[in-house]
């Protein structure tokens, strides 16, 4: 049969037809679909366990091996560069919420980073003094010198032609989700969303939050409230309905001996009640004030409650204090002024609460001050528990008792 016989023309034609329409896997749009999440959450992993934990903050430590597959891995699929990436999260935490932080919705409005957030990675990307200042311990071996950080967009064309190859058609749109993951989840949903809207565990001094207890879509990444408040921790998860995928990935490679974790958020210790407050209780109440104030917060959420119900019970008026309710723990500088008013009126219409709001000011300042000695700062903590215990309130007693147990 020669090769001008129209049998095997058309025979060719039709293989190459099935060829672009399907690739080399044959797969339909469903398997395609699958196929895409897997591809675009091992890159989420990679971002969370090695540009950041590992990268920008040193939680843990990668073996070798993990480690270069997830920079061959980023630089497929993002072409994000290890050093700009770490350097501009670095300067994020140092500037945060300032004149200087790269990408906060507090500086450039939410609309901004959560649609423009990778042309504002871009822009710093760009910033040679950024670079030198936080891009330092990154990696500047002859394969990222030579082809990952000088060819960094050759990666994501290889990918377009490895994704077209396997699955034809579809290829171009598993090609395109793989190319607006990141920029959507990262620099959109965490860097924007993520300091913007969501719960708080702890009064972080920034406005960061927690997009969702279930750290899974974005690797862990969703609980960035619990990140800035401990930066350096390779588990993200604090509470415990709260799950964070990065750490269990973590946790598999540490057991395969290809991650070693560096450090993780501190819990307070309790012990005996001590007779009063010295200067180790206070060493313990500096060290884990996140944790401590957040649990004078349930207290102060219980005795909250409490009053509604109270009030409730006499048929009352609780519109001042249900506005009020969920500001009453939070720092002052992160209420809204539009609540302000309501603020204060609930304080003056209930006294415990108005009490335990202006002594979790006066527990604050004792890490606030910058020119008391330790000596006065443990007296002054002495004095705090003194006026907790007498002041007639149940869950002030309870919480300094709980304080004077506390050890580092």
């Amino acid at each position: 049969m020669s090769a001008s016989d129209p049998g095997l023309l058309a025979s060719l034609w039709d293989g190459f037809i099935t060829f672009a329409a399907e690739g080399l896997t044959g797969a339909s749009w469903w398997q395609t679909l699958i196929v895409a999440l897997v591809l675009t959450h091992i890159t989420i992993a990679s971002v969370t366990i090695y540009l950041h934990r590992h990268s920008a903050h040193r939680s843990l430590d990668l073996h070798p091996i993990p480690a270069h597959f997830f920079r061959f891995w980023l630089w497929l699929t993002t072409g994000m560069v290890t050093k700009e990436w770490t350097a501009i999260h670095r300067k994020h935490h140092a500037k945060c919420e300032q004149d200087g932080d790269p990408h906060s919705p507090q500086v450039f409005g939410i609309k901004k980073v959560f649609w423009e957030g990778s042309e504002l990675y871009r822009a710093e990307a760009k910033n040679r003094e950024t670079l030198e200042r936080y891009g330092h311990n990154t990696p500047t071996d002859w394969i990222e010198r030579n082809l990952y950080t000088r060819h960094s967009r050759l990666g994501v064309s290889l990918m377009l032609i490895v994704n077209v190859a396997l699955f034809g058609a579809l290829g171009v749109t598993v090609w395109a989700i793989q190319m607006i993951w990141i920029p959507v989840t990262a620099a959109g949903i965490i860097n924007g969303i993520g300091h913007w809207w969501g719960y708080r565990n702890f009064e972080a001094t920034d406005a960061s939050t927690n997009v969702s207890p279930w750290g899974i879509l974005i690797g862990g990444e969703e609980l960035h409230n619990n990140h800035h408040t401990y930066p350096t921790s390779a588990k993200l998860s604090v509470k415990p309905y709260e799950f964070d995928i990065g750490w269990l990935y973590i946790s598999v490679l540490s057991a395969l001996g290809l991650a070693t974790v560096k450090k993780v958020a501190p819990r307070v210790a309790y012990g005996d009640v001590k007779p009063v407050a010295d200067e180790k209780t206070l060493e313990a109440v500096i060290a884990h004030r996140y944790e401590i104030m957040a649990g004078y917060a349930r207290e102060l959420r219980a005795a909250c409650k409490s009053e509604l119900q109270s009030i409730k019970a006499r048929s009352g008026d609780v519109s001042a204090l249900q506005a009020a309710k969920r500001w009453l723990h939070r720092d002052d500088d992160k209420v809204p002024a539009a609540v302000k008013p309501q603020l204060a009126q609930a304080r003056a219409q209930h006294p415990v609460l108005d009490q335990m709001v202006t002594m979790r000011e006066e527990l604050r300042a004792l890490w606030s001050s910058t020119t008391a000695s330790r000596e006065q700062l443990a007296a002054d903590l002495q004095a705090w528990c003194r006026r907790a215990e007498e002041s007639g309130i149940a869950a002030l007693r309870d919480f300094s008792l709980r304080l004077r147990a506390a050890h580092a």
